[in-house]
């Protein structure tokens, strides 16, 4: 169960584009899985913003010199991301964690290729020493736009077999995105498993390229939330069940983590017609009531 923790931030770094903030959090870091993320208040006791923000999960550890400790990554987008990058060491920040379901480990020694987007690599480093630690070998693919929106390369190096970079400027390693680099991977790796997290254009590209080789995909949506416990309702998407039926999820407590498969991407953002419980159209032709057939 997550738990709600009065943080104090211990450190707070820039890394390339984006803010790495390290919290004092004692009880979610001893329940963490890869793949989950916090909820995080913003604004201070006095601000107008009421909802908490959610970020994925970086780094934990479970006992620190003063206690469990969770790092995320983030980039300053709006007013309450602005709010957290101005945080100082010992400031109060409440937390909500660790939040929605992780990803699922392979049961035997596997090789596994993860892609990453952005800062959307920052959750699979955890991910990363949880696949090692079974014996499986990791090979890693991270994009950005630019060098320096490439997130963890150095960190990236270190802790997988092979690595390759993509920026779309051509500012670090190959001219592109990582779905132009991604089947030449798999074919050099020979992966079972392919992981993923980033923005939703490249998680749509990543799983086609997934499923065309018959390659079991897990990804890690980005998809905006306002509560993180499913009360809101702001963060559905399309995914197909075990049974065939398309469903609107809760990608804050039925994900962040899907199968690559089971997502509609092309229907993110509406609600496809054969959807269970979807609004039925009236029909234009429909008899009126009391009409003589």
């Amino acid at each position: 169960m997550p738990v709600q923790v009065a943080g104090r931030v211990l450190t707070m770094r820039r890394v390339g584009a984006y803010h790495a903030m390290t919290l004092l959090a004692d009880g979610i870091a001893e329940e963490f899985r890869p793949g989950q993320f916090v909820a995080v208040a913003v604004g201070g006791p006095d601000s107008s913003m009421l909802l908490h923000r959610a970020f994925s999960i970086h780094a934990v550890t479970e006992r620190g010199q003063y206690g469990g400790t969770v790092t995320f990554v983030f980039a300053v987008i709006g007013r309450g991301t602005a709010w957290l990058a101005r945080r100082r060491p010992n400031d109060a920040v409440d937390v909500v964690g660790p939040l929605g379901r992780s990803f699922r480990l392979p049961r035997d020694r596997a090789t596994a290729t993860l892609v990453g987007g952005g800062y959307g690599s920052a959750p699979l480093f955890p991910l990363i020493d949880a696949l090692r630690a079974r014996g499986c070998r990791v090979d890693a693919v991270l994009g950005a736009a630019t060098a320096d929106r490439l997130f963890g390369p150095l960190e990236a190096k270190r802790r997988t077999t092979s690595v390759v970079f993509t920026t779309e400027d051509a500012t670090m390693g190959e001219r592109g995105r990582v779905s132009d680099v991604l089947p030449a991977v798999l074919e050099h790796t020979g992966s079972d498993v392919v992981y993923a997290c980033g923005p939703m254009g490249m998680l749509r590209a990543v799983s086609a390229i997934a499923a065309a080789r018959g390659i079991p995909c897990q990804v890690a949506v980005e998809e905006s939330m306002a509560c993180g416990i499913g009360v809101c309702m702001t963060c559905v998407l399309p995914v197909v069940g075990d049974d065939g039926t398309t469903r609107m999820v809760r990608s804050c407590v039925e994900g962040p983590v899907f199968g690559g498969d089971r997502v509609r991407f092309g229907d993110v953002g509406t609600v496809p017609a054969d959807a269970l419980g979807a609004p039925v159209a009236p029909l234009a032709d429909a008899a009126p009531p009391g009409a003589t057939p």
